[in-house]
């Protein structure tokens, strides 16, 4: 997929630094690091959306287009992709922007799955 065209309408559901404890041997941000953002801002997407506590289930097509350098500013973008009766699947964008710059490049993307709970901990129809 391209970076061509501009960061997703409305603002992040998460902003941060990479920070050089988050790298690899080789000065990349480690791959994990990012999946964990991505979980950290889809999970608070899901819930938000379906008025409910929940949990990721599944990982769907992730893609790291880009590397993310340290002190990058990373901002995660994410989207209702579709609802089932109990699941979400959330769209979930990275986007990089080196801190002396002003051109953001998504350098991942993917969809996470979250599954709606109730007080039991048991799946639960999503309200949303």
């Amino acid at each position: 997929m391209s970076d061509d065209f501009p960061q997703p309408a409305g603002g992040a559901h998460l902003r941060t630094v990479a920070l050089p404890r988050d790298a690899n041997a080789s000065g990349d941000i480690f791959g994990g690091w990012t999946l964990s953002q991505m979980d950290l801002a889809g999970g608070t997407f899901a819930a938000v959306h379906s008025g409910r506590r929940v949990v990721t289930v599944r990982v769907e097509a992730v893609e790291f287009l880009k590397p993310v350098s340290v002190g990058d500013d990373v901002s995660v973008f994410c989207r209702l992709d579709q609802e089932g009766d109990t699941s979400i699947a959330v769209a979930i964008e990275v986007w990089a922007r080196a801190r002396t710059s002003d051109a953001p490049h998504k350098v991942t993307e993917g969809v996470f799955r979250y599954v709606a709970l109730n007080e039991d901990g048991k799946p639960t129809t999503v309200s949303g």
